[in-house]
């Protein structure tokens, strides 16, 4: 199998790029290095974030290690349960990540019901908790694309753009690739090569100016949950954006309609009307009690 990816615009080719590193023997997966390396800087991000506001950083270790653990487990469970038919007849495939299929809405979801439970038990504010920790999951997701570079996996549909990457046929699954690929395959040295949107590099490039966008508001916010309702309202509008490209989308069963991009909607509607009601409430009290004192 060829192992080379090629982004011919940029002028880049890179001939050997593997999924696994062999370490003694065992074969690690590009995929999960790129994971774990996700998970410590989203970890350490969020711990400095505590640190700042003046909260428990050991708190906040213990929050964090646990809801790392279940948003790996509910990012499985949720392409599981939007991609049935690939594992209905293998379940022992479940259980197998190396090979990609961890989506992030599921891990988003999962780790908001673990804090917001832990944030009942410890009588901790789950909209302070958001706020801090948002800011490592934006940086965590801009190093865990990149685990879908490794894999081939999580492209966009055929594209001549500046950023087009070309992949070889025998590297990607074919159930992926599309007949507009198929028309624009080229040959390059007896590899067949077929060009697409390189979707993981916008997302992490989306990715990474939300998490500037957040650095830059943290002091700016009006009220607790704000970065928070901030970072899903960027998150989504980029996400509806990308996920129209993809060909691997999830489909919601019956109406076939792409689950994530659905979501991505009504995170950007919710989280912005949020945004706008709070503001207009907390501009309003500033109002009454102007009114108030001069009435004294």
């Amino acid at each position: 199998m060829d192992m080379s990816i090629r982004f011919p615009h940029l002028g880049i080719y890179l001939p050997n790029v593997g999924k696994t590193i062999s370490v003694f023997g065992f074969d690690i997966a590009y995929y999960g290095i790129t994971i774990a390396i996700a998970m410590i800087v989203g970890i350490s991000i969020a711990l400095h974030e505590a640190k700042r506001t003046g909260q428990n950083q050991d708190t906040y270790l213990d929050l964090l290690m646990l809801t790392m653990l279940t948003s790996v487990v509910g990012a499985r469970i949720y392409y599981v349960i939007f991609s049935w038919d690939n594992y209905k007849d293998n379940l022992g495939e479940i259980l197998n990540i190396r090979n990609g299929g961890l989506a992030i809405y599921g891990g988003i979801i999962a780790g908001a019901i673990t804090v917001f439970i832990y944030s009942k038990i410890t009588k901790m504010k789950f909209l302070q908790i958001a706020d801090t920790v948002c800011m490592g999951l934006a940086a965590g997701q801009i190093i865990g694309r990149w685990g879908n570079f490794f894999n081939r996996e999580a492209f966009g549909e055929y594209t001549n753009n500046l950023l087009a990457m070309q992949l070889p046929v025998s590297a990607v699954r074919k159930n992926e690739i599309t007949s507009a690929m198929w028309n624009h395959v080229v040959t390059i040295g007896g590899v067949e090569y077929i060009q697409v949107h390189p979707t993981f590099l916008y997302e992490g490039l989306w990715s990474f100016m939300v998490l500037l966008f957040l650095f830059w508001f943290r002091k700016r916010k009006k009220f607790e949950g704000e970065l928070f309702f901030c970072y899903l309202a960027g998150y989504g509008a980029g996400r509806f954006w990308i996920e129209s490209l993809r060909t691997d989308q999830l489909l919601l069963p019956g109406i076939h309609v792409p689950v994530s991009q659905m979501l991505s909607a009504v995170l950007v509607v919710v989280s912005l009307s949020v945004i706008i009601c709070k503001r207009r409430k907390n501009r309003e009290c500033r109002y009454d009690k102007r009114n108030l004192k001069n009435t004294d």
